[in-house]
């Protein structure tokens, strides 16, 4: 039998999916630190290339290969957190669903993994030292989009999705008030990009730290509410 949109029942599954979403989001986090830990990012084109021509599939960790797939999921995440509390606050969650897809949109505008990969191989198939130059600054201009300004706004546009969401939690009794008290803590930090300097990495880190216990608290919350929708 067909569920409509109002059906309880037929969120069910999405709250479901949602959760293990979440628990994914923090599967794949202390995996690409360990990844950027024993095997650091090239500093440079050449760096980057010589690294493709050696193994290719590290090359597309290093360029965030698990962040396009983070991010992809995220989107399941958001939509179950969105269907989880549009009872509440229907506009605010709407905006915050719309800026944080318009934010994951935006970064895979500044994704540049493939497109390492493809100008390392002409680079390395190529003794023409004039196409190695071409290759060479078409490569530098690819890093300077990786961490430019689509990055950045990706990184402010889910900051405040996580704020929006998070405050919507504190008005709202699905979510427990400390799942909400961590994701403002976890979106403080997110305010400061991770390109901007030290200061930006710093912030960055110390945000993972709130968001995997906020993940962890949806994941535990949603799959309850897939039970109890059943």
């Amino acid at each position: 039998m067909n569920h409509s949109a109002n059906d309880p029942n037929s969120w069910n599954q999405l709250f479901n999916i949602g959760g293990y979403a979440a628990i994914a989001v923090v599967c794949i986090i202390p995996i690409q630190i360990l990844i950027f830990s024993v095997f650091p990012p090239p500093s440079n084109v050449v760096g980057f290339f010589e690294l493709f021509n050696q193994n290719w599939f590290l090359g597309l960790l290093s360029l965030d290969l698990l962040y396009l797939v983070n991010n992809a999921i995220i989107i399941i995440l958001y939509l179950a957190l969105f269907a989880a509390l549009r009872k509440t606050h229907f506009a605010y969650m709407l905006i915050a669903i719309t800026v944080g897809l318009v934010g994951i949109t935006t970064y895979y505008a500044s994704a540049v993994a493939f497109e390492m990969m493809s100008l390392s191989n002409q680079y390395f198939t190529t003794e023409d030292i004039a196409i190695k130059q071409q290759m060479l600054a078409a490569g530098q201009s690819m890093l300077v989009t990786y961490k430019g300004t689509a990055f950045d706004v990706y990184y402010i546009l889910n900051a405040v999705t996580l704020l929006l969401i998070s405050r919507v939690m504190l008005m709202d009794k699905t979510f427990s008030r400390s799942t909400a008290i961590w994701g403002l803590v976890s979106g403080v930090l997110m305010l400061i990009p991770s390109t901007a300097g030290t200061l930006g990495l710093i912030f960055s880190l110390l945000s993972l730290i709130p968001w995997i216990v906020f993940s962890i608290l949806i994941a535990i919350r949603l799959f309850k509410l897939a039970k109890a929708e059943r």
